[in-house]
C-alpha cells in the first residue's frame, strides 16, 4: 500500500510539473481541479474527526476531573496523602484541559470543516447529477460555475478559521454591533 501511495504521489508530482511547463487548455484544468476535489472533501472530514475526537476528550476529562477534584476536596486532608496530590494533579489537569478547549475552539473547528466538506459535497453532486445551479448549463459553463462556487465555499472556510484564531474581542464581525 505505502508502494503505491509512493507511486501515486511521484506521478501526481510529475503531472504538476508537466502542467506548470505548459498551460493545459481550461476545460482540462477545470476538469483537474474536479478530480482533486475528493482528496479536499477528505481532508475536511479528517480534520473535523480529529478535532471533534479531542474536543470530546478534553470535554469528558474535564466533566471526570472537575467530579473527582470535588470529591477529594471534600476529604479536606490536611496533610500530603494520596488524596491531596491527587487532588492536585486532577486541578492542574482540569485547568489544562479548560484552557486547551477555550483557546484552540476545537468544536467550532470540527463544525466547520465539517460544514464546508458537505457544502463542496453538495455541490459535486449538483454538479455530476446537471441538477439545481448547474441545470441549465453546457459543460463548460457548468464547470466554471462550480469551481467558482467551490472556491466561494473554501474561502468561507479559510475566513472563519482566521476567525477562529482571532482573539474573542477582534473576531466579532465588524458589521455586527457590539454586544
Amino acid at each position: 500500500m505505502a508502494e503505491v501511495e509512493a507511486e501515486l504521489e511521484d506521478l501526481q508530482e510529475e503531472v504538476r510539473l508537466l502542467s506548470a511547463a505548459s498551460t493545459p487548455p481550461l476545460q482540462e484544468r477545470r476538469n483537474l481541479y474536479r478530480e482533486e476535489l475528493p482528496g479536499v472533501i477528505e481532508q475536511h472530514r479528517s480534520e473535523s474527526r480529529r478535532y471533534r475526537r479531542v474536543h470530546n476528550s478534553l470535554q469528558s476529562l474535564i466533566m471526570i476531573g472537575s467530579t473527582a477534584v470535588t470529591t477529594l476536596a471534600a476529604l479536606e486532608a490536611k496533610n500530603w496523602t494520596w488524596q491531596t496530590i491527587s487532588m492536585i494533579c486532577l486541578g492542574f489537569c482540569v485547568t489544562i484541559a479548560t484552557a486547551f478547549t477555550g483557546y484552540y475552539k476545537y468544536r467550532e473547528r470540527s463544525y466547520f470543516l465539517q460544514q464546508t466538506a458537505d457544502a463542496i459535497e453538495e455541490e459535486a453532486n449538483a454538479l455530476r447529477l446537471g441538477v439545481g445551479a448547474y441545470a441549465d448549463k453546457p459543460g463548460d459553463q457548468a464547470m466554471a460555475l462550480f469551481t467558482q462556487r467551490v472556491e466561494a465555499i473554501r474561502n468561507e472556510q479559510r475566513r472563519r478559521q482566521q476567525q477562529l484564531d482571532q482573539p474573542a474581542n477582534q473576531a466579532q464581525d465588524p458589521s455586527q454591533p457590539a454586544g
